[in-house]
């Protein structure tokens, strides 16, 4: 994935090199690392799961000061992803007579605070509705790649993309309505949490469809790199890696082929209104 020009988001705060709060994986164990990831990858509810890492592992030493680089070239991608999602999102806004509120990345390392609690690296990246920012440490592209083989930079586009996509619920109130519910952190293979994770997977898909029509070149080799994301980070070939099982009534993003399939329909319509997971039966 390449972009048609240089242009960057200013909605960008870079926490890097300020001293983060470290965890070190000895704490917690590879076992935790991966439950973590399985339950926080791409945007479950960020609260919940900050209070079990607190609980089950205490912070360590803070870690010594450094000077983050200027504008490396995973930062400035990520920033250029960011611009296109404001660029498209503004725009879908526009056309229903609504103004999008461009939410803010925050690029740090190890850990750092939140409005929904400390967020930590091994939690990958996560969208807290509290301020409305999307917390990223920039590490986690390399573990897409090691863990989960996601070649190209596209996969790392989509992790954004779908984090932003959250950004896009709280604004439409899909937040404020699974509060409301009582089923908030609701697990299983069509919760309330699947639904959420899914919707998000869709929107993603649709800032892709609007991206590749004139702000970036996104070939047919990105969007299958794209979709092998989404089918490497399903609920189910998780769980088959980590602890040889599959256990639905435990989903949080849904399966393999549910999130492959939903990314991939927002990514053919571009159209929001074809993400409505909450109002449909099959998944």
């Amino acid at each position: 994935m390449e972009f048609n020009d240089d242009r960057v988001s200013s909605n960008v705060e870079d926490r890097r090199g300020m001293g983060g709060i470290g965890m070190g994986v000895g704490g917690i164990g590879l076992g935790g690392i991966v439950i973590l990831i399985i339950g926080a990858l791409l945007g479950v509810d960020p609260a919940s799961l900050l209070s079990v890492v607190e609980q089950s592992s205490p912070p360590q030493a803070q870690t010594q000061s450094r000077t983050a680089p200027p504008d490396d070239p995973q930062s400035h991608f990520a920033k250029q992803v960011l611009l296109s999602t404001e660029k498209v999102w503004g725009a879908i806004f526009q056309q229903s007579g609504s103004t999008y509120r461009n939410p803010t990345l925050v690029l740090y390392e190890q850990g750092t605070q939140t409005a929904c609690g400390t967020g930590r690296s091994a939690m990958g990246p996560f969208y807290c509705p509290n301020d409305e920012k999307v917390y990223l440490d920039l590490s986690f592209f390399r573990e897409m790649q090691t863990r989960f083989h996601a070649g190209g930079n596209f996969p790392d586009a989509y992790v954004i993309a779908h984090e932003v996509g959250h950004h896009v619920q709280k604004l439409t109130g899909t937040f404020d309505r699974l509060q409301s519910s009582g089923r908030a952190g609701a697990h299983g293979e069509s919760s309330t949490s699947v639904r959420m994770e899914l919707q998000a997977d869709c929107y993603a898909g649709v800032w892709a469809h609007h991206a590749g029509q004139g702000m970036a070149q996104i070939s047919d080799q990105d969007i299958r790199q794209g979709l092998d994301a989404a089918a490497a980070i399903g609920d189910d070939r998780l769980q088959r890696q980590s602890q040889g099982r599959v256990a639905p009534d435990s989903f949080t993003h849904g399966s393999s082929a549910q999130r492959v399939r939903w990314f991939k329909r927002g990514i053919e319509g571009g159209d929001p209104a074809n993400c409505d997971t909450f109002n449909t039966q099959s998944l």
